[in-house]
């Protein structure tokens, strides 16, 4: 049987990753929806179990959510069908890192979930960078306290909201272009937001770097992390399981 279930809810999607032997098995994603039932999500999650050739059961349970509407049912699911108590990640718990922002509770628990997985993989000053529906940037400081971030609109909400709200722009992947300069609209829309996004991490990096006062290591995490690491000067690591790794050392330590 599987050792651990973690579960990070975010705001469009939720991910569920299954802990075994020392590796993440298994990830899941499945989009966010507060009209979800605890029966229609372990169908689902049953399914992801079988297809992947693994005993529908775990051992542990733990969850890092920003959708407070989410919480009851996956509490409901857990018990229903795993037996177990499902274990929350927020601002306020024990989870050793010490937290100067305020208040400290509004801290998003994958924020938190990301500095313990970071500050377990490299040394402080640190920033993480998480590219999701928003993209945070997450600061601990020399001395290992989280002393707050940026929030940032998610490249994919931007990119959403410009195409929707004009008519003749089409709708692009988000990959980067071969130059800067744009020689078709969809060129042009690629390089903008692509080269314009990573300047954008890249000056905010360097705006905490120097009120830090230190150079820090930057890592990103998220769904698309991977795209903007060789388009980042400042980036120097992708870690897609981080926020995971963080709900995992949390959950080990009680």
């Amino acid at each position: 049987m599987p050792s651990l279930l973690a579960i990070d809810v975010g705001n469009s999607h939720t991910v569920f990753g299954v802990y075994q032997e020392g590796r993440w098995v298994a990830t899941w994603r499945h989009r966010t929806d507060i009209e979800s039932t605890e029966d229609e999500l372990a169908a689902w999650l049953k399914s992801m179990f079988d297809l992947a050739g693994m005993e529908f059961g775990v051992r542990r349970a733990v969850c890092a959510s920003v959708v407070p509407g989410m919480d009851a049912v996956l509490t409901s699911l857990v018990s229903r069908y795993f037996g177990l108590q499902l274990k929350f990640l927020r601002g306020d718990s024990n989870h050793g890192v010490p937290v100067d922002y305020t208040p400290p509770t509004s801290v998003g628990a994958d924020r938190i979930a990301n500095a313990i997985g970071g500050l377990a993989i490299a040394p402080a000053p640190l920033i993480v960078v998480d590219l999701g529906t928003a993209t945070t940037f997450d600061v601990i400081d020399g001395t290992g306290k989280y002393t707050g971030g940026a929030i940032l609109t998610g490249i994919g909400t931007s990119l959403q909201s410009l195409v929707s709200r004009t008519a003749k722009l089409p709708a692009i992947e988000l990959k980067a272009p071969a130059t800067a300069i744009g020689k078709t609209t969809i060129h042009s829309i690629e390089s903008g937001m692509m080269f314009g996004y990573a300047g954008a991490i890249d000056a905010l990096v360097h705006r905490i770097e120097k009120e830090l006062g230190a150079k820090a290591t930057v890592l990103t995490t998220g769904g698309l992390g991977g795209v903007f690491l060789d388009l980042c000067e400042r980036i120097d690591r992708y870690e897609p399981m981080l926020t995971l790794d963080g709900l995992r050392l949390f959950d080990e330590m009680s």
